[in-house]
């Protein structure tokens, strides 16, 4: 007899197995191999960039010194715990301090790629942007930083602000549509005109205008995008709350005696996330799109801070560096075109027309 893995009887959880319609949708999803497998490399590349410092660090993983094991990746040590002069974190890619710890007896686990976003390489063979070599895979952007390093961090910070943009502006998006569509008449009325002057106003000039009184950082940016992105599933969720709220079950709910936010939240917003879900991966994609744009034209992210953006524009200030260009390119069509192939798959996995044989 098949068993479902959601199935298998674990101690101390209890759960169900998945309904015949969310088993349909998983096997519609799966139908789509595109979608399901780039849905795996996004995953997985995702995942890996979580942990960017144990893989692209200018500290070790761990070293040793005089018997004593230290995790730099994870401690801040000063210079003067192997020996040193100074009372500030130790410099581990100085040889000074490689030879205190050397001579010591200790030696010291580096990740796969000894640099940060921010380190700079000093012992370039040629004036920066060095090409790529066996030391910088991807060779150095104009100041000398390995250029996979701030790939790696900077993917991560793209979809990591994309991911919240998205679940924030749909938590509101939702909302928001849910209380028009339920309620009708005047609400809907007014909530539609605010909504169309709300769009009116230029997002762009904004935050430029804003870029020139502060300077921008992640949770601002985040802010100021959220002030306009939640309208995307306003009109979805508006359009299905309209349309069933005056269904049989839900007069009935009311007839019971079952409070607005009931009614709203417990029967009519399933079939609301329906149309949520199937947008939410394309929102993902513009939320990332929207910050990489900013960051190449310099209302983005503050200085230093790793971009795919910024590596693009570098690209653009830096043609005799082609790999700089090419490899912002290749990046970001890379990550968009996953999350678009695993969109195509959840419209497929909630399409009641498409059905397998």
């Amino acid at each position: 007899m098949r068993m479902s893995f959601l199935s298998l009887p674990f101690p101390g959880f209890r759960s169900r197995p998945m309904s015949p319609i969310n088993q349909r949708r998983w096997r519609n999803f799966k139908a789509n191999k595109r979608g399901y497998w780039s849905l795996w490399v996004f995953g997985v590349l995702f995942f890996l960039s979580l942990f960017a410092e144990f893989i692209a660090n200018d500290k070790p993983l761990m070293l040793t010194y005089e018997g004593g094991l230290y995790f730099p990746v994870l401690v801040s040590y000063p210079e003067t715990a192997f020996g040193g002069d100074f009372e500030t974190e130790a410099d581990y890619r100085d040889p000074f301090v490689k030879d205190l710890i050397h001579d010591a007896g200790g030696f010291m686990v580096w990740p796969l790629i000894e640099y940060s976003y921010r380190t700079i390489n000093l012992d370039l063979p040629v004036p920066a942007p060095a090409p790529p070599s066996a030391e910088n895979w991807l060779g150095t952007d104009d100041q000398g930083r390995d250029v996979t390093a701030r790939l790696i961090y900077g993917f991560r910070i793209s979809v990591l602000f994309g991911l919240t943009l998205t679940v924030l502006s749909s938590v509101i998006g939702v909302t928001a549509g849910a209380v028009q569509g339920y309620f009708g008449g005047w609400t809907d009325l007014l909530f539609q005109r605010f909504i169309e002057i709300w769009t009116s106003v230029p997002q762009l000039y904004l935050l430029i205008i804003i870029a020139s009184i502060i300077e921008p950082s992640f949770w601002i940016l985040l802010g100021i995008m959220l002030l306009f992105s939640w309208v995307a599933l306003v009109g979805v969720v508006r359009a299905e709350f309209l349309r069933a709220r005056n269904f049989e079950y839900v007069n009935a709910a009311r007839a019971m005696g079952l409070s607005n936010s009931k009614i709203m939240f417990r029967h009519l917003l399933p079939n609301a996330m329906v149309a949520t879900l199937t947008f939410m991966p394309f929102i993902l994609n513009a939320s990332i799109t929207t910050l990489t744009s900013l960051d190449f034209l310099g209302f983005g992210l503050p200085p230093g801070s790793p971009s795919l953006g910024e590596l693009l524009q570098q690209g653009k200030a830096n043609l005799q560096a082609p790999w700089l260009g090419l490899t912002g390119f290749f990046a970001i069509a890379v990550m968009l075109s996953l999350l678009i192939f695993v969109g195509e798959a959840v419209r497929d996995a909630f399409d009641p027309r498409k059905v397998l044989r």
